[in-house]
């Protein structure tokens, strides 16, 4: 029975690339002093009775690297996008231009750059986690399989590729932050 146990490596392979793919979707999010359309995909508006994301009720350009703008498309949406956006804690201050929302993106002070690296710290601890988890959850899957007759060599392979695989993905996060970090504080 026991040489019959094959780990799912591509399942582990798959949670683990997850976890760095909501990383640098949380890490797109922070403002580092230049705009972005992503900065914005957090940002809920109601409308139409629902939440909808921002991109949804209107087109986010990039038109110069400072600079965030979006058309709304319908004109009665165009004070609760506005509103979203103030309240979302971005700390941007839109101006109107008929359905036109201009976002200034202010420069970044040295102690907002330093705040901005420790939340993307912690987004990067969080990833971290997620991913020894997903390792937990392969270990026990071994651990079970030789309760069941799995062999010590056996054992000790597994635990080993799976280590591996760990290492490899914490890897990734700890340079995804680095990157991440140096465009922060990058003047």
């Amino acid at each position: 029975m026991s040489e019959d146990f094959m780990l799912d490596t591509d399942d582990l392979t798959k949670r683990m690339d997850g976890a760095i793919a909501n990383l640098r979707t949380e890490l797109a999010s922070l403002r580092t002093g230049r705009g972005s359309g992503t900065m914005l995909e957090p940002i809920m508006v109601d409308a139409y009775g629902s939440m909808t994301p921002i991109n949804q009720v209107g087109t986010v350009n990039v038109p110069e690297p400072r600079m965030v703008t979006i058309n709304v498309w319908d004109k009665g949406l165009v004070g609760k996008v506005e509103k979203a956006i103030r309240e979302s804690g971005l700390g941007i201050n839109p101006q109107l231009n008929g359905t036109i929302i201009m976002l200034p993106i202010p420069e970044l002070n040295e102690e907002r750059r330093r705040e901005l690296t420790k939340v993307a710290a912690g987004y990067a601890e969080s990833a971290r986690v997620s991913i020894r988890n997903i390792r937990r959850d392969g270990m026990d899957q071994i651990k079970k399989a030789k309760n069941d007759g799995m062999s010590e060599d056996d054992q000790k392979i597994w635990e080993s590729e799976v280590q591996d695989m760990t290492n490899a993905f914490i890897k990734k996060v700890d340079e995804t932050l680095d990157n991440k970090q140096a465009e922060i504080m990058q003047v």
